[in-house]
């Protein structure tokens, strides 16, 4: 089965996943690295190493049953749960969220993009098949909490008027509203709207994982989407990107 990401069915994203967690468990857990650490001269440069590491561990597992692909699949999963229970949420994480314009960041939002990875590519997995089940309220609306911390990064280059706000909201029972704040010449995440609103975005909760995760169309979505106030600010969330790749 095709799923919605062009290059990968069903099994080579199950592949994925097992791949990546396997990755994650031996070089940050067992501090087992298969080669020295590495220095990127852009960030186009490390997009290209990790998407060919998502190749080609996408590839190797290709050989593999799918039974035996979700018996590993068990067993990481439980290590990886155990792993990232006993962290302090609070201690610097290995690896920085990069989608988010963090140079560094802590283990709770580590962990926090590990729930999204893991989330969005089972719902790859059960669009593809025809098996809902994980869209609910307490599964989805903290991965795009989480995703909707790269606004701020995301909007940087976008202008503003000092004292004014953008709201997007994410419609359905998973959903919830977000805001920016420009505060001086910066654009600041808030818990409340503040100042004046100049933009306000509404998409539906059903491709809202999928315009953050490069899994549907620019045009396609912005046809399902609102926008009131300054429409090219609004559409902007449009290119925001909450995955490495």
């Amino acid at each position: 089965l095709q799923t919605v990401a062009p290059a990968w069915k069903v099994k080579d994203v199950a592949a994925h996943l097992l791949d990546t967690q396997l990755r994650k468990l031996s070089l940050v857990r067992d501090g087992y690295a298969a080669a020295p650490p590495r220095r990127f001269a852009s960030h186009e440069e490390f997009l290209e190493f990790i998407n060919r590491l998502n190749r080609d561990g996408v590839e190797m597992y290709r050989r593999l049953s799918p039974a035996v692909l979700i018996s590993l699949m068990e067993i990481a999963s439980r290590e990886s749960a155990e792993f990232h229970q006993g962290l302090d949420p609070m201690a610097e994480a290995t690896f920085s969220v990069s989608w988010a314009g963090e140079k560094t960041s802590l283990n709770w939002f580590d962990t926090a993009r590990e729930l999204t990875e893991r989330w969005h590519h089972q719902q790859q997995i059960r669009l593809a098949a025809n098996r809902p089940g994980i869209m609910t309220p307490e599964l989805y609306h903290p991965v795009l909490d989480c995703f909707m911390r790269a606004l701020p990064f995301h909007y940087r280059g976008q202008p503003g008027e000092p004292g004014t706000h953008l709201r997007f909201n994410v419609s359905g029972e998973c959903g919830g509203s977000w805001y920016l704040y420009r505060d001086g010449g910066r654009w600041e995440q808030v818990e409340s709207p503040r100042g004046r609103q100049v933009s306000e975005t509404t998409i539906p909760q059903e491709i809202a994982w999928r315009i953050f995760t490069k899994g549907i169309d620019r045009d396609r979505a912005a046809a399902q989407i609102t926008v009131s106030g300054e429409r090219a600010l609004g559409l902007h969330v449009l290119e925001m990107v909450s995955i490495i790749g």
